[in-house]
């Protein structure tokens, strides 16, 4: 990973993708991002001028979702629909990434999926995402494909504490209901390690979630507690559901525990933030730090 050739090109420089971004290069990796806006990033260029550079990367990690619109891999993963060809003939890449989500496992009922679990995804968005999975693991004859599985993201920026500061927050309750989550950070971590252990061709899939699945409310309340405020009123799903987006209500209506052991033992980590506890902890300290820096 470290020799002087390799080059990482990151699909896709947002929440995630800087993270990492900033990680392979910590790690002595060089490293070049795509965005669809102006460059606002070291290293960043265009999304339309990414071909020269994947002819160029020993690494190739996609961060941009499909269009649930259009779930035929052809036309809805936006990466392979532009750069399908060069990436195929690209002569130095070894490596691939794709950022997928846990929502391809479907409804459980609140049972535990691991990584050998079928997928069996139920909304479009989630079918989008396992199509384009698919047809990222069809370019793995002679080269490592990596699925990473996520769970709601968070950390720094992208947390319930701008929620509950503002009194905007809500603790929606749904007795039995859990949901996995991952620090952004120990996102970064994973791809990274993923990177450095990588076999020379075929599919792996990891779960990234942390430790300990929880209910929504669960969350908000410890958020609370760190800030110091008082809990938002309790509100009965059902009634809660009247008013939710119909991507929000899609998550509330799949219930599953999805598991990272295999996950962790083949990429030989221990998060950093193993529950949700420890990781608002740290991200409202990192928020706060920031802070105080402006």
């Amino acid at each position: 990973m470290t020799d002087q050739g390799d080059l990482l090109l990151i699909m896709g420089l947002g929440y995630c993708g800087r993270a990492i971004a900033e990680t392979a290069r910590g790690a002595g990796m060089r490293v070049i991002g795509t965005h669809r806006g102006a460059a606002d990033a070291e290293g960043a260029v265009p999304f339309a001028e990414a071909g020269p550079w994947i002819s160029a990367a020993s690494h190739l990690l996609v961060t941009a979702p499909p269009d649930p619109e259009t779930p035929d891999p052809k036309t809805g993963d936006p990466v392979l629909a532009r750069f399908a060809p060069l990436i195929r003939a690209a002569p130095r890449l070894r490596w691939i990434g794709y950022l997928s989500s846990t929502g391809v496992y479907g409804d459980r009922g609140g049972a535990w999926v691991d990584e050998t679990t079928p997928p069996a995804p139920g909304s479009v968005r989630s079918r989008a995402r396992l199509a384009a999975e698919q047809a990222w693991e069809a370019l793995a004859d002679h080269r490592a494909v990596d699925i990473f599985r996520l769970g709601g993201i968070y950390g720094p920026g992208r947390s319930v504490f701008a929620a509950l500061r503002a009194g905007t927050a809500r603790r929606v309750i749904k007795p039995g209901q859990f949901f996995s989550r991952i620090h952004r950070d120990d996102i970064a971590a994973a791809v990274r390690a993923a990177m450095q252990n990588a076999p020379q061709r075929g599919v792996r899939v990891f779960n990234l979630v942390d430790d300990l699945p929880a209910p929504s409310e669960a969350v908000i309340e410890e958020a609370a507690r760190l800030l110091g405020l008082p809990l938002p009123p309790a509100i009965p799903f059902e009634e809660a559901r009247a008013v939710m987006s119909p991507m929000a209500l899609s998550f509330w209506l799949e219930n599953r525990r999805v598991a990272n052991h295999r996950t962790k033992a083949a990429l030989g980590l221990a998060w950093r933030h193993p529950t949700y506890r420890e990781g608002l902890a740290a991200t409202l300290a990192e928020e706060r730090a920031g802070e105080r820096r402006t």
